[in-house]
């Protein structure tokens, strides 16, 4: 099942417990519309290579597309259209004035220089500048891609558009207009809706421990938050080369210093290697899947011994392996509330460069919290009111505040 057949599968599960009519959900199950391009990339050796891009727009019942970019070998068509779903389902699941859009490049940017990964960037900025702005869609980072490139994003569009307008990407530098707070965003708002449903469990202050899949921006920091916010103790996380284990804990500090000098987490000192594969399955209280969608599935499912899956990557999940974990008692927290952080400040960010008003870190922990912590409750609510699994009822307070907007707006033209 790809990505996109995974989020119609995860709308009709949700269909049964929605007042709705189904018009609106054959809508919701198509995007508006999908750009794709191709950007020529001139490389440091004179070779000229064509790439291929997508940016969807899924749907903009609730304001403008709003999603991340991706640099990876895997993007396909389908991928970035189901991505550009499931953003249409976070935001509103988060209450964020927007829909959902999502872009990618299929490239191995690890193969490129800084020069090349420039050139690139300003290719599809340039490709897709008609296709965007500050109240129709606006892009931000996602895998491979960072601050960096937003920053060649944006100075790309301003210069083709010639004025200055800050909110058109967000996830910038502080420096060119981003948002304090943006960094940690995702795996901080995981923090705060794992400690959530860890009250609903009576499990705060417990002694607990995870294993987290992945270790780029939203695994480090969920590394790193689950120690100081929630005294969670880390003992296996890993990269694309492997895993680590230590049943002692793992020093997210160390470990960073480890990863930068040697590009990897294999090899740590201390450690037990261990496949990526085995860390899902290790003997822990809380699963972490941190990288790419679809690591969960029907054949690793029935030997996951946690007790709680918080997703912060995207789909990581299949919907048969959903069933497996809910038959097992295993709370999956949904991606559409667990990594929703990322989007949240995202949106603060976007008010921020509208009004010329920057926001204190501090400030901004406290809303992203205050927003996230009442998306949980309102989400255990309807699950708890059905006895249905934590992502249906995601599901039926997304598409019932979407579908709101879109009857009212009309099917039109």
């Amino acid at each position: 099942m790809n990505p996109y057949e995974m989020f119609l599968k995860q709308v009709d599960e949700a269909t049964p417990y929605l007042s709705v009519e189904p018009e609106y959900i054959e809508i919701l199950k198509f995007p508006k519309e999908v750009l794709e391009v191709s950007i020529p990339l001139r490389l440091d050796d004179g070779e000229v290579k064509v790439l291929k891009g997508w940016r969807s727009h899924h749907n903009n019942a609730l304001g403008p597309y709003k999603g991340g970019v991706r640099y990876h070998p895997n993007v396909t068509r389908e991928e970035v259209i189901a991505l550009s779903s499931w953003m249409t389902i976070k935001c509103a699941t988060a209450q964020l004035p927007y829909g959902g859009g999502k872009g990618g490049i299929s490239v191995n940017v690890r193969d490129l220089s800084p020069g090349e990964t420039e050139r690139l960037s300003r290719g599809y900025a340039l490709a897709i500048s008609r296709f965007m702005g500050t109240d129709i869609d606006i892009p931000a980072p996602d895998v491979y891609t960072n601050p960096q490139v937003m920053a060649w994003f944006v100075d790309t569009y301003e210069k083709i558009h010639g004025r200055s307008e800050p909110s058109c990407y967000t996830g910038k530098p502080v420096e060119a207009g981003g948002s304090l707070g943006r960094g940690d965003a995702t795996s901080r708002g995981g923090m705060y809706v794992l400690r959530e449903v860890l009250k609903q469990k009576g499990l705060i202050g417990k002694e607990l421990k995870a294993a987290v899949q992945g270790f780029g921006n939203v695994g480090g920091f969920a590394h790193k938050l689950a120690v100081s916010e929630l005294g969670i103790k880390i003992v296996a996380i890993s990269d694309s080369h492997g895993g680590v284990y230590n049943p002692n804990g793992i020093d997210y500090y160390e470990l960073r210093s480890h990863k930068s000098k040697t590009g990897s987490v294999a090899g740590f000192p201390g450690t037990e290697m261990i496949t990526n594969e085995e860390l899902m399955e290790l003997d822990v209280d809380i699963l972490i899947p941190a990288a790419l969608e679809g690591v969960i599935t029907d054949k690793n499912a029935p030997n996951i011994k946690a007790s709680i899956v918080l997703e912060l990557a995207n789909g990581p999940t299949t919907p048969e392996a959903d069933l497996i974990l809910s038959e097992k008692g295993i709370e999956v927290v949904p991606d559409v509330l667990a990594n929703a952080g990322g989007v949240t400040v995202s949106c603060f960010e976007w008010i921020q460069g509208r009004t010329g008003d920057y926001w204190t870190e501090e400030y901004v922990h406290q809303k992203l919290d205050e927003k996230l912590t009442i998306a949980f409750h309102e989400i255990w609510k309807i699950k708890e009111g059905n006895r249905i699994r934590m992502r249906q009822a995601a599901y039926v307070r997304a598409i019932s505040r979407i579908i709101a907007a879109m009857r009212f707006k009309g099917i039109w033209p």
